[in-house]
């Protein structure tokens, strides 16, 4: 393996890492917020950490910028999506404990 090959894959492992951690998070924590939290900060720097390993893999400078573009997309898109989420979550004013005694 080449220096760039060790380089992006320590990355892809890293990030898979994040993501990992962002579905336990999902799993584990109690509430909508909590878990909103776990999975936009996990997933957003897991796919951060995937998108700089290929970005090294990258054969030209455009396709770097195109991966870290797309990045640059899904922060945007899971940050506008959290954000709706979580105000609805807040207007219903229903927790989990509600739910599970309905």
């Amino acid at each position: 393996m080449t220096p760039a090959e060790v380089i992006a894959a320590a990355f892809a492992v890293t990030g898979g890492i994040f993501y990992l951690a962002g579905t336990v998070g999902i799993l584990r924590f109690p509430d909508v917020q909590s878990r909103l939290h776990a999975v936009t900060k996990a997933d957003n720097l897991g796919l951060g950490f995937l998108a700089v390993g290929l970005a090294v893999l990258a054969g030209t400078a455009e396709v770097a910028a195109k991966l870290l573009f797309i990045w640059f997309l899904a922060l945007a898109g899971s940050a506008t999506a959290c954000q709706l989420i979580a105000n609805a979550s807040v207007d219903d004013d229903v927790t989990e404990r509600e739910q599970a005694d309905a």
